[in-house]
């Protein structure tokens, strides 16, 4: 049966669906010795399809891994450094084998909780804009935010020509010179707390994930990771499993 090629790779375990896009778009992956392109589909069964010069294994019998992340600031979310500039990535903090892939992403400067797996079904699902699941941060910015500027955050703000869903937005600390917040997201655009934060004249001095879903960062130290429990694995499918039949009806 045929599937869009950036599906496959992801149930292969090569990379999440986004990460599969970007791989294709730079014409790292090949189907039959043909260079393919964003949309391209094959039929495992009867289609060679190689990415970066390596066939797609389809071993069903792979363990499934799931392992969170304290992600340190200046590295980036990724599996590879796409520009080839010599950066630090995700993956190099993890020293396991086999393919594992970032669901969902932080920007270079920021800090936190993140899930790698090679489990292509569940990483979509958590990182599907349609199942909305809740992600929140720590973020320290710049002055003291007004009470009308923060519920203009809250409410929503124009960004890229599109208003932003609404925001839980609570104040933690408050100083002359900076303002802890704990903000609560549903959507996640690129760069998005960053983008908006300096919009309204607070830049972001420091960003941290500590929770995705009913996962949380904890006391895990920064640069270290752990496999998830048992228990955080089924309260993740739980999740998911609620959020699709939610969208079903």
């Amino acid at each position: 049966m045929t599937e869009r090629l950036q599906k496959l790779m992801s149930q292969a375990g090569i990379a999440s669906r986004r990460e599969s896009e970007t791989l294709i778009s730079a014409g790292k992956v090949k189907v039959n010795g043909n260079i393919a392109k964003l949309g391209d589909k094959a039929d495992p069964a009867k289609d060679k399809i190689e990415v970066n010069g390596r066939s797609l294994s389809f071993n069903q019998s792979e363990k499934l891994i799931y392992i969170a992340l304290n992600k340190p600031r200046g590295i980036i979310s990724s599996t590879e450094d796409e520009l080839e500039q010599g950066r630090k990535t995700v993956r190099d903090l993890i020293k396991l084998p086999g393919h594992l892939y970032p669901v969902g992403r932080l920007d270079k400067q920021s800090e936190g909780l993140m899930l790698m797996t090679n489990d292509g079904k569940l990483a979509h699902k958590l990182t599907h804009p349609r199942y909305g699941h809740e992600k929140t941060y720590r973020v320290e910015i710049e002055g003291q935010i007004m009470p009308e500027t923060l519920n203009r955050w809250r409410n929503g703000v124009m960004l890229d020509g599109k208003m932003t869903a609404p925001t839980k937005i609570t104040v933690m600390e408050e100083h002359p010179a900076f303002t802890k917040l704990e903000i609560v997201m549903r959507e996640g655009r690129k760069r998005q707390i960053r983008r908006i934060a300096a919009d309204l004249g607070h830049p972001v001095r420091r960003l941290v994930r500590i929770r995705i879903g009913p996962l949380e960062l904890g006391t895990l130290q920064k640069g270290k990771w752990r496999h998830l429990r048992t228990n955080e694995v089924a309260a993740l499918q739980k999740a998911i499993k609620s959020k699709t039949t939610r969208n079903i009806k």
